[in-house]
C-alpha cells in the first residue's frame, strides 16, 4: 500500500529520526514533501535481492530483517532494523542490484525516497549526506566485526555479540535507562545471524542463563548492563 505524506507528519516523524537530526529545517520540509508512506504486513518482502532499486526507505513504525542467501540457498540474517533505520539506498548510489533482501517482522510503515529525489537532497544537504555516509561506515565496520567472529570466536562469544548489539541498539525501556533488552527473537534468527545450527544457539542460549548472564521475558532477552557498550 502506498499513499502520499502529509508534510506536516512527515515532518514530525522525520525529526524524531537520527538520519535527518541535523537537517536545516528547509532542506527538511523539502524531503517531506518528496516522501511516500508505504504498509507492508509480517512477513513481507519489502526489498529483494538481485532486483534492480528505485527506492532508499526509512522505517516509521515496526521491524525488519535485511537477509543473504548463501551458496547452498541458506539464508543469513545480516541485520535488524527498527524504527529511525534506513535501508535500500546502495542501489541508489551505484544504480547495482539490490545487495540483500529486508522483510518484514511485524506490521511496518515505511517512508520512501525515489532515487532522484534522493540524489537531489544529498547535493542539497551536505549535513544529510555526511550522515549516510557515517551510517555506511558504521554498516562496514559491523560487516568485518561479523566476518572476524565467524574466524574466531566461538559461538557462545558469537551468541553474546549479537545479543549485546541488538541490546545496545533497541530503544532504552522507561524508567529504566541502565536496562539492556533485545527486539524479539527467535533461536533461529539467532543462528542465522551467528552462522549456525537452531540447535546450538539453543543450547547456548540454555548455558547463558544457567550462568546468569541471561535472562529472558517472553521473546525478548535481558543482557548485563555493564557489558553493552555506551
Amino acid at each position: 500500500m502506498t499513499a502520499p505524506l502529509r508534510t506536516k507528519e512527515a515532518l514530525e516523524s522525520l525529526r524524531a529520526i537520527p538520519l535527518f537530526s541535523s537537517v536545516s529545517d528547509e532542506d527538511l520540509e523539502i524531503i517531506a514533501s518528496l516522501l511516500i508512506e508505504r504498509r507492508f504486513p509480517n512477513n513481507k518482502t519489502i526489498v529483494e535481492e538481485g532486483l534492480p532499486g528505485d527506492y532508499m526507505y526509512v522505517i516509521q513504525e515496526g521491524r525488519v530483517k535485511v537477509t543473504k542467501l548463501s551458496g547452498d540457498g541458506r539464508e543469513k540474517i545480516l541485520e535488524m532494523m527498527g524504527p529511525g533505520d534506513f535501508f535500500g539506498e546502495m542501489a541508489l548510489l551505484d544504480r547495482a542490484p539490490r545487495s540483500a533482501s529486508v522483510k518484514a517482522l511485524s506490521e511496518t510503515v515505511i517512508l520512501a525516497l525515489a532515487r532522484n529525489d534522493f540524489l537531489s537532497v544529498l547535493r542539497r544537504s551536505p549535513d544529510l549526506a555526511m550522515a549516510v555516509i557515517q551510517e555506511l561506515t558504521r554498516r562496514l565496520r559491523l560487516i568485518d566485526e561479523q566476518a572476524s567472529s565467524l574466524s574466531f570466536q566461538r559461538v557462545e562469544e558469537r551468541t553474546k555479540g549479537v545479543l549485546v548489539r541488538l541490546a545496545r541498539e533497541e530503544p532504552g525501556v522507561a524508567g529504566a535507562p541502565d536496562r539492556y533488552v533485545t527486539p524479539s527473537l527467535t533461536h533461529q534468527q539467532i543462528a542465522d545471524m551467528i552462522g549456525t545450527s537452531r540447535e546450538t544457539v539453543t543450547r547456548v542460549i540454555k548455558c547463558l542463563k544457567e550462568q546468569n548472564w541471561l535472562r529472558q521475558e517472553a521473546k525478548k532477552y535481558v543482557v548485563p548492563a555493564d557489558v553493552v557498550p555506551s
